[in-house]
């Protein structure tokens, strides 16, 4: 046999290629928004994460601080 069928024949046309083609495309825009999604989540997740370390560094640091006020001579 020489090179393929498909080449020789024309029939790499066929409506069932087209079809497939067309399922394929769908699947992978449907995948695509929700791979968005998921980004736009984790995100989301993110940046309530960076608020929660900076309030707690917040929370420390104003211990802190206090605690050396607490500790510094009074004058008076």
């Amino acid at each position: 046999m020489d090179g393929s069928r498909f080449l020789k024949d024309g029939s790499w046309h066929d409506p069932r290629f087209e079809a497939q083609e067309r399922i394929m495309a769908l699947q992978f825009g449907s995948m695509e928004k929700r791979l968005e999604r998921i980004e736009a989540l984790i995100e989301g997740l993110e940046r309530r994460l960076w608020m929660t370390v900076y309030g707690v560094v917040a929370v420390i640091l104003t211990q802190a601080l206090q605690g050396i006020l607490d500790y510094a001579p009074k004058g008076g």
